[in-house]
């Protein structure tokens, strides 16, 4: 079983967040959430990326970089929207990273790409947050610089679509990136 790092989306460190690493934890990962912000979750995008910038984007990933200090170099570095953000930023620090999880955003500058590193992304079709096109070609540097990528797209799901508590919500999005979700992990 693989050690989970999983970073929270722009909202914080919410619900959600728990009951994907629990998902994850009931099939014997061991899987660490901290929370960057340090303060309750926020209810809504803007105030999220209100609290984001009052906090700083440095912060943030000082706290991340914190998070993974006690974790084995082969972590899986993974996040939600914003947190796959910070995942990708973290890469380059942790080479032995055993794979890059992206849920709902993109992640992972290319030229920290090591030759087969296992990156799968799971997102909204369209997702507000990242252009079609720009998804194209983020993904075409990835492969380029040899990474081992997976991308899975939901047609008609928000942006956030694994979140129960939100209106984005798509079940039948979420179950099926669940599914691809541990069977990515199972074999890392």
């Amino acid at each position: 079983m693989r050690h989970v790092v999983l970073f929270h989306s722009v909202y914080g460190l919410r619900p959600a967040v728990r009951a994907a690493a629990d998902r994850l934890r009931a099939v014997g990962h061991r899987v660490v959430t901290p929370d960057l912000y340090g303060v309750q979750a926020t209810d809504t995008v803007a105030d999220g990326f209100a609290l984001l910038d009052k906090i700083g984007q440095e912060v943030v990933l000082d706290r991340a970089r914190a998070a993974l200090r006690e974790l084995p170099a082969e972590t899986v570095l993974a996040g939600f929207s914003m947190g796959a953000g910070v995942a990708g930023a973290l890469l380059a620090e942790r080479p032995d990273a055993a794979g890059l999880l992206l849920l709902h955003g993109t992640g992972g500058a290319p030229e920290a790409v090591r030759a087969g590193l296992p990156v799968q992304l799971h997102l909204a079709d369209p997702d507000p947050y990242d252009a079609p096109d720009e998804v194209d070609e983020w993904q075409r540097a990835m492969t380029v610089a040899g990474a081992d990528l997976t991308v899975f797209r939901y047609p008609d799901a928000g942006h956030l679509f694994t979140d129960p508590d939100l209106a984005e919500y798509a079940p039948d999005a979420a179950a099926a990136t669940w599914r691809r979700v541990l069977a990515f992990l199972a074999t890392r």
